[in-house]
């Protein structure tokens, strides 16, 4: 497979191509037939704790046919009780050859195995719902947006953002003039890695002592594609978001969100250069964990008649410089998450999920707008759907669903490469998108991919 996918090429299919989708008429469902038993999809859960039981339950009218999980814990238990007439399975793998009628999956493993089960599935004809980040490496990302294209199926990344009305608003906001040219971008969020607050897995090195692996896990499979390790608590079920072998810390997990309605509303595409400074200084931990804090530094050519725009994401509850504009007293949003876009004439704040809590900044500025708006340009979303159900009608011949993995894959992209920059702190890496590699750091490219274990394809 061609593992070229041109910046003009990436560019297309991710702002254009979302742009094209949200242009279409709204087809409402019942005009699909979608209470009809008949027009019922069957789904299967792969991943089915966590974001996994959220995403099935955005699925309750469809025919839930297969949950599979290498966890039988407690941890999964929501799902398999939810849904009493799937079949369970352990391995996704046993699962597609023995179910022939699944129509379309959900994808909500651990970041280290999403892009292995989304190829399979699509390469099965599968309609494929993913959650975020897409994939684990850079080169997945390519691969798997190459893939969308060719198998033709009905694809979603869980960024549930995407679906919001505010996400659009800010498209039409900017392409009203409301603030001028935006040069300038920042993204936050106060989360560092595992999710937790006050987390330590920051300051931990590798764990050396190997407890038995409980009953209720398969930790091979757990496991996937990726380098073998003895299993620790320390990993699973909800810690492993903090380890750079399974997850791809807060810039992978909530820059997806946060930097979604930017990447969108600016066609940013393909990053020129990145670069990442951190809180880590001990190396062996540094090798295995992602940092307390770091601040990232993209700079993103001209697209059109947009100009160049640099963007710093920063976490760990560093918050970006104070504009001027900002009146006395004013706060960077409360979620702790969020996301401020600096124009020629003030900016535009949101917060973490897609763009919600839109506003103008200064607030004088923002009410002086509310009372010249532009028409809606870019078509909401039926009112009380959700991020899956945008994705369900366009399973069922609809119009397309707005996160698609063309455009998915490009988004998550530009992240990870946020996350190579982080593992290669204090570094300027420039980046040829055309050729998928990095001009000046062979050491970074050595982080666009990882050597699968044996009896796993390489995508």
């Amino acid at each position: 497979m061609n593992t070229k996918l041109s910046r003009r090429n990436f560019l297309k299919t991710s702002g254009a191509a979302a742009t094209a989708a949200f242009a279409l008429n709204v087809v409402p469902s019942k005009v699909l037939g979608a209470d009809a038993p008949s027009n019922k999809l069957n789904i299967a859960g792969i991943g089915i704790g966590g974001m996994g039981m959220g995403n099935l339950r955005g699925c309750m009218d469809e025919n839930i046919v297969a949950l599979c999980d290498v966890d039988k814990s407690d941890h999964t238990a929501a799902a398999r009780d939810t849904f009493p007439d799937a079949t369970i399975y352990e391995d996704y793998r046993v699962m597609f050859d023995k179910e022939k009628n699944i129509d379309a999956v959900i994808v909500a493993t651990p970041d280290h195995t999403h892009a292995v089960i989304t190829m399979e599935a699509m390469q099965r004809g599968k309609h494929v719902y993913c959650q975020k980040p897409l994939t684990h490496t850079v080169y997945e990302a390519r691969q798997i947006a190459l893939a969308a294209k060719k198998y033709k199926v009905v694809t979603q990344m869980g960024n549930q953002g995407r679906s919001s009305d505010q996400t659009r608003m800010l498209r039409e906001w900017l392409e009203d003039g409301a603030i001028g040219d935006v040069k300038e971008v920042y993204g936050w969020t106060d989360r560092p890695v595992g999710g937790a607050p006050y987390s330590d897995f920051a300051v931990k090195a590798r764990p050396t002592d190997t407890p038995p692996v409980p009953k209720t896990l398969n930790w091979d499979l757990w496991l996937g594609p990726v380098r073998y390790r003895p299993y620790h608590p320390d990993y699973v079920p909800t810690k492993w978001r903090a380890w750079q072998d399974f997850g791809t810390g807060p810039l992978g997990d909530m820059g997806c969100h946060i930097l979604d309605p930017s990447f969108w509303a600016l066609d940013l595409g393909a990053p020129e250069s990145v670069q990442a400074t951190t809180t880590h200084w001990i190396p062996e931990v540094a090798s295995e964990t992602f940092p307390r804090a770091s601040i990232v530094r993209y700079k993103f050519p001209a697209r059109g008649k947009l100009p160049p725009v640099n963007l710093t994401w920063s976490d760990g509850r560093l918050l970006p410089p104070v504009p001027e504009f900002f009146e006395p007293g004013r706060e960077f949003t409360r979620s702790g998450s969020g996301a401020l876009l600096i124009g020629e004439r003030g900016g535009i704040m949101h917060d973490s999920h897609g763009a919600s809590g839109l506003r103008i900044i200064p607030e004088v500025q923002m009410k002086e707008y509310a009372t010249r708006l532009p028409k809606e340009k870019y078509p909401r979303i039926e009112k009380g759907l959700q991020h899956e159900q945008d994705w369900l009608i366009a399973c069922k011949g609809g119009r397309p669903c707005c996160s698609p993995f063309e455009y998915g894959a490009a988004l998550t992209e530009m992240a990870l490469l946020g996350m190579i920059a982080i593992r290669q702190k204090d570094q300027l890496l420039k980046w040829d998108t055309e050729n998928l590699r990095f001009t000046n750091n062979e050491k970074a490219n050595e982080l666009l991919h990882i050597d699968y274990r044996d009896g796993w394809k390489k995508l």
